[in-house]
Protein backbone atom coordinates (compact mmCIF):
# COMPACT_ATOMS: atom_id res chain seq x y z
CA UNK A 1 0.00 0.00 0.00
CA UNK A 2 1.51 3.40 -0.63
CA UNK A 3 0.71 5.90 2.09
CA UNK A 4 0.07 8.76 1.97
CA UNK A 5 1.13 10.13 5.27
CA UNK A 6 -0.18 13.61 6.60
CA UNK A 7 1.54 16.21 7.81
CA UNK A 8 -1.42 18.81 8.00
CA UNK A 9 -4.60 16.56 7.36
CA UNK A 10 -4.80 18.27 3.91
CA UNK A 11 -8.15 15.69 2.38
CA UNK A 12 -9.65 14.65 6.20
CA UNK A 13 -13.45 15.55 7.01
CA UNK A 14 -13.55 19.44 8.52
CA UNK A 15 -11.86 19.71 12.06
CA UNK A 16 -14.71 19.00 15.00
CA UNK A 17 -16.74 16.51 12.85
CA UNK A 18 -17.36 12.79 13.25
CA UNK A 19 -16.51 10.53 10.82
CA UNK A 20 -16.45 6.83 10.47
CA UNK A 21 -13.11 4.65 9.85
CA UNK A 22 -13.17 1.16 8.90
CA UNK A 23 -10.17 0.09 11.15
CA UNK A 24 -6.65 1.12 13.31
CA UNK A 25 -3.51 -0.18 12.42
CA UNK A 26 -1.39 2.22 14.47
CA UNK A 27 2.93 1.10 14.62
CA UNK A 28 4.81 1.54 17.33
CA UNK A 29 8.89 1.99 16.55
CA UNK A 30 11.80 1.35 18.65
CA UNK A 31 13.98 4.33 19.37
CA UNK A 32 13.09 8.10 20.69
CA UNK A 33 10.84 10.34 18.90
CA UNK A 34 12.19 12.79 16.94
CA UNK A 35 10.72 15.85 18.97
CA UNK A 36 11.31 14.42 22.15
CA UNK A 37 15.64 14.35 20.94
CA UNK A 38 14.99 17.73 19.41
CA UNK A 39 12.82 19.42 22.58
CA UNK A 40 14.80 17.49 25.56
CA UNK A 41 16.08 21.11 26.83
CA UNK A 42 12.46 22.46 26.91
CA UNK A 43 11.00 19.45 27.90
CA UNK A 44 12.66 19.72 30.89
CA UNK A 45 12.25 22.98 31.57
CA UNK A 46 8.59 22.78 30.90
CA UNK A 47 8.33 19.84 33.07
CA UNK A 48 9.72 21.62 36.34
CA UNK A 49 6.93 24.34 35.97
CA UNK A 50 4.23 22.04 35.53
CA UNK A 51 5.77 20.11 38.81
CA UNK A 52 5.52 22.98 40.76
CA UNK A 53 1.93 24.12 39.62
CA UNK A 54 0.92 20.55 40.20
CA UNK A 55 2.81 18.21 42.21
CA UNK A 56 0.89 14.78 41.64
CA UNK A 57 1.94 14.61 37.74
CA UNK A 58 3.74 11.36 36.91
CA UNK A 59 6.07 11.41 34.03
CA UNK A 60 5.04 7.83 33.05
CA UNK A 61 5.34 6.85 29.27
CA UNK A 62 2.74 7.04 26.72
CA UNK A 63 2.55 6.49 22.50
CA UNK A 64 3.01 9.93 20.57
CA UNK A 65 2.12 9.26 16.72
CA UNK A 66 5.38 10.88 14.49
CA UNK A 67 3.08 10.24 10.93
CA UNK A 68 -0.30 9.36 10.63
CA UNK A 69 -2.74 8.35 6.95
CA UNK A 70 -6.15 8.20 6.78
CA UNK A 71 -6.75 5.02 4.07
CA UNK A 72 -9.40 3.09 2.63
CA UNK A 73 -8.83 0.93 5.84
CA UNK A 74 -8.79 3.33 8.13
CA UNK A 75 -6.02 5.05 10.46
CA UNK A 76 -2.48 3.86 9.87
CA UNK A 77 0.20 5.78 12.22
CA UNK A 78 3.52 5.65 13.16
CA UNK A 79 4.52 5.98 16.90
CA UNK A 80 7.31 5.91 19.79
CA UNK A 81 6.81 6.11 23.31
CA UNK A 82 7.89 9.26 24.96
CA UNK A 83 7.74 10.77 28.38
CA UNK A 84 4.33 12.36 29.37
CA UNK A 85 6.57 15.69 29.89
CA UNK A 86 7.37 15.60 26.47
CA UNK A 87 3.73 15.56 25.60
CA UNK A 88 2.91 18.35 27.92
CA UNK A 89 5.29 20.50 26.38
CA UNK A 90 3.88 20.06 22.85
CA UNK A 91 0.35 20.56 24.05
CA UNK A 92 1.95 24.52 24.41
CA UNK A 93 2.81 24.88 21.20
CA UNK A 94 0.86 26.88 19.32
CA UNK A 95 0.98 24.96 15.86
CA UNK A 96 1.46 21.70 18.10
CA UNK A 97 3.90 20.73 14.90
CA UNK A 98 6.91 17.59 15.44
CA UNK A 99 4.09 15.30 16.34
CA UNK A 100 0.24 13.86 16.32
CA UNK A 101 -1.59 12.93 19.53
CA UNK A 102 -3.60 9.98 18.67
CA UNK A 103 -6.18 8.48 21.70
CA UNK A 104 -9.42 6.68 22.41
CA UNK A 105 -12.72 7.60 23.48
CA UNK A 106 -14.95 4.50 24.86
CA UNK A 107 -18.03 6.29 24.57
CA UNK A 108 -20.47 5.08 27.56
CA UNK A 109 -24.29 5.31 26.60
CA UNK A 110 -26.96 4.50 28.75
CA UNK A 111 -30.15 2.04 27.99
CA UNK A 112 -31.65 5.61 28.23
CA UNK A 113 -30.12 7.06 25.45
CA UNK A 114 -27.79 9.18 27.65
CA UNK A 115 -23.78 9.41 27.84
CA UNK A 116 -21.93 8.94 30.80
CA UNK A 117 -18.94 10.93 31.30
CA UNK A 118 -16.64 11.58 34.62
CA UNK A 119 -14.99 15.19 35.60
CA UNK A 120 -11.32 14.72 36.09
CA UNK A 121 -10.18 15.39 39.67
CA UNK A 122 -8.15 19.28 40.28
CA UNK A 123 -4.72 17.15 40.87
CA UNK A 124 -4.47 15.79 37.29
CA UNK A 125 -3.44 16.86 33.77
CA UNK A 126 -7.18 18.33 32.61
CA UNK A 127 -8.29 19.52 36.20
CA UNK A 128 -12.15 20.21 36.27
CA UNK A 129 -12.61 19.15 32.60
CA UNK A 130 -15.49 16.24 31.66
CA UNK A 131 -15.04 13.64 29.13
CA UNK A 132 -15.05 9.81 28.85
CA UNK A 133 -12.92 7.66 30.60
CA UNK A 134 -9.96 7.40 28.83
CA UNK A 135 -6.14 7.80 28.05
CA UNK A 136 -3.48 8.23 26.27
CA UNK A 137 -2.18 5.03 24.62
CA UNK A 138 0.22 3.30 27.33
CA UNK A 139 2.91 0.58 27.32
CA UNK A 140 0.36 -2.02 28.17
CA UNK A 141 -1.93 -1.15 25.43
CA UNK A 142 1.13 -2.73 23.07
CA UNK A 143 1.07 -5.96 21.59
CA UNK A 144 3.33 -7.17 19.25
CA UNK A 145 4.81 -3.54 18.02
CA UNK A 146 0.82 -2.03 17.45
CA UNK A 147 -1.06 -0.55 19.86
CA UNK A 148 -4.15 -2.34 21.13
CA UNK A 149 -6.84 0.41 21.12
CA UNK A 150 -10.05 -2.30 22.84
CA UNK A 151 -7.39 -2.92 25.47
CA UNK A 152 -6.55 0.53 26.06
CA UNK A 153 -10.62 1.05 26.56
CA UNK A 154 -10.91 -1.32 28.59
CA UNK A 155 -8.62 -0.80 30.73
CA UNK A 156 -9.12 3.07 31.38
CA UNK A 157 -12.86 2.13 31.49
CA UNK A 158 -12.43 -0.44 34.59
CA UNK A 159 -9.21 1.75 36.34
CA UNK A 160 -11.38 4.63 36.39
CA UNK A 161 -15.31 3.98 36.60
CA UNK A 162 -15.12 0.09 37.43
CA UNK A 163 -17.42 -0.96 34.40
CA UNK A 164 -16.37 -3.37 32.34
CA UNK A 165 -16.83 -2.90 28.02
CA UNK A 166 -17.05 -6.89 28.03
CA UNK A 167 -20.34 -6.05 30.00
CA UNK A 168 -21.68 -3.95 27.28
CA UNK A 169 -22.70 -3.98 23.28
CA UNK A 170 -20.29 -2.74 21.21
CA UNK A 171 -20.93 -0.45 18.72
CA UNK A 172 -20.04 -1.91 14.93
CA UNK A 173 -17.46 0.63 13.41
CA UNK A 174 -14.84 2.95 14.90
CA UNK A 175 -15.23 6.74 14.10
CA UNK A 176 -12.69 9.60 14.36
CA UNK A 177 -12.63 13.06 14.86
CA UNK A 178 -9.62 15.52 14.79
CA UNK A 179 -8.70 19.00 16.59
CA UNK A 180 -5.40 20.93 16.16
CA UNK A 181 -3.70 17.92 15.87
CA UNK A 182 -5.29 15.65 18.15
CA UNK A 183 -7.08 12.68 16.88
CA UNK A 184 -9.73 11.14 18.78
CA UNK A 185 -10.61 7.39 17.64
CA UNK A 186 -14.46 6.69 18.93
CA UNK A 187 -16.39 3.45 19.80
CA UNK A 188 -20.00 3.38 21.16
CA UNK A 189 -20.74 1.19 24.23
CA UNK A 190 -24.28 0.47 25.18
CA UNK A 191 -24.92 -0.90 28.52
CA UNK A 192 -28.06 -2.01 30.00
CA UNK A 193 -28.61 0.26 32.28
CA UNK A 194 -29.76 3.64 32.82
CA UNK A 195 -27.44 6.59 33.24
CA UNK A 196 -28.64 6.52 36.62
CA UNK A 197 -28.05 2.94 37.34
CA UNK A 198 -24.43 3.83 35.57
CA UNK A 199 -23.35 6.69 37.55
CA UNK A 200 -24.19 5.19 40.55
CA UNK A 201 -21.94 2.01 39.96
CA UNK A 202 -19.30 4.51 39.00
CA UNK A 203 -19.38 6.69 42.07
CA UNK A 204 -19.56 3.52 44.19
CA UNK A 205 -16.25 2.36 42.59
CA UNK A 206 -14.75 5.84 43.09
CA UNK A 207 -14.73 4.82 46.89
CA UNK A 208 -12.13 1.96 46.47
CA UNK A 209 -9.81 3.07 43.35
CA UNK A 210 -6.18 2.92 44.07
CA UNK A 211 -6.29 6.72 41.91
CA UNK A 212 -8.83 8.92 42.92
CA UNK A 213 -8.45 10.73 39.60
CA UNK A 214 -12.27 11.35 38.92
CA UNK A 215 -13.68 14.36 41.13
CA UNK A 216 -17.77 13.30 39.96
CA UNK A 217 -19.74 11.31 36.69
CA UNK A 218 -22.43 13.20 34.62
CA UNK A 219 -25.02 12.13 32.58
CA UNK A 220 -25.02 14.36 29.24
CA UNK A 221 -28.67 14.38 27.65
CA UNK A 222 -27.91 17.26 25.05
CA UNK A 223 -25.46 18.65 22.80
CA UNK A 224 -25.41 21.80 24.45
CA UNK A 225 -21.76 22.49 24.87
CA UNK A 226 -22.19 25.00 28.28
CA UNK A 227 -23.81 22.35 30.59
CA UNK A 228 -20.34 21.44 31.46
CA UNK A 229 -16.75 22.10 31.55
CA UNK A 230 -16.21 19.38 28.52
CA UNK A 231 -12.71 19.28 27.15
CA UNK A 232 -12.75 20.02 23.25
CA UNK A 233 -12.77 16.80 21.83
CA UNK A 234 -15.84 15.96 23.91
CA UNK A 235 -17.97 18.84 21.54
CA UNK A 236 -17.63 17.11 18.39
CA UNK A 237 -19.12 13.84 19.95
CA UNK A 238 -22.34 15.12 21.66
CA UNK A 239 -22.90 17.00 18.73
CA UNK A 240 -22.89 14.09 16.38
CA UNK A 241 -24.48 11.79 19.07
CA UNK A 242 -27.72 14.20 19.87
CA UNK A 243 -27.51 15.81 16.35
CA UNK A 244 -26.37 13.30 13.36
CA UNK A 245 -26.49 9.96 14.79
CA UNK A 246 -30.17 10.50 16.61
CA UNK A 247 -31.68 12.71 14.05
CA UNK A 248 -32.48 15.54 16.46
Amino acid sequence: MNLHFSEDFAGWPPEQTVFPIAGLDLRVLAGDHPFYVAEREAIRENWEKETAANPALFDGRMVFQKRLALTDTGLVAEGHLIPFSTFMWWRRQLNRNGGIHLFAYPVLESSDSALVAIRMGSHTANPGQVYFAAGSLEPEDISGGRCDVEENMRREVREETGLDLNEAEAGDRYYASHVRRTVTVLRLFRFDLTAEEMIEKIEAHMLVADDKEIAGVVAIRSADPKVHPYNIAMLPVIDWYFGEKHGS
